[in-house]
């Protein structure tokens, strides 16, 4: 299985503008990368970055500077086999979590995200394709109806957290496990809860 981590190397993260830097959003960023790939390597897969621009990271990389959708879609087409999707700002992911995405033998996996996004899937079907566009959970379980394939959903917190806005970080700060809280607890954030309601501040 081709496992691709997508990953937009130029000024990534910028919905964490009221939080971070912008240099401080592109560690960050690199940061909770670098704990997905650590996730697929220990789940016993090899990850593959696929990055806009050139990087360095202990993954192969390919570049392909499109965006998501027809990035994804290339990969789909020239890929004999199953390629799983799994996105880069998971802090969440652990191999368990992972293992559940790859088990399933449906012809398309999907986990979806808060909000109605797809933050992981797997496609077995040669004739599907993605759109990462609105909706894409449910436009992806149209896609997959439309091609007669068959889907398997796995509900998971871990892999249904993208760290997209500053509250976000909260679920880091949480329930994170790798190197992503570390950078976060070191940049000065924490958890708060003096309104009744748990907030991250920033030391």
């Amino acid at each position: 299985m081709r496992v691709l981590v997508p990953f937009a190397a130029d000024d990534p993260k910028t919905r964490l503008a009221d939080a971070l830097a912008p240099d401080e959003r592109a560690d960050f960023a690199r940061t909770m990368l670098a704990d997905v790939l650590r996730a697929i390597e220990a789940s016993g897969r090899d990850p593959e970055v696929l990055a806009t621009a050139p990087l360095s990271v202990e993954a192969p990389v390919t570049v392909d500077e499109r965006p998501l959708t027809p990035a994804v879609n290339g990969a789909l087409t020239e890929t004999d086999g199953p390629v799983a999707v799994v996105m880069a700002d998971l802090a969440l992911a652990t191999p368990a979590a992972l293992e559940r995405l790859f088990e399933p033998d449906a012809d398309v996996v999907l986990a979806p995200g808060r909000g109605g996004g797809t933050n992981a899937l797997v496609a077995r079907d040669p004739s599907f394709r993605v759109d990462y566009h609105g909706v894409s959970f449910r436009d992806h379980l149209a896609a997959a109806a439309a091609v007669g394939a068959e889907t398997a959903v796995v509900d998971s917190h871990r892999l249904a957290t993208d760290v997209d806005e500053r509250a976000d970080l909260a679920e880091v700060l949480l329930h994170g496990e790798g190197e992503a809280v570390a950078w976060l607890r070191e940049a000065g954030f924490a958890l708060s809860a003096d309104g009744g309601r748990v907030e991250v501040v920033r030391e």
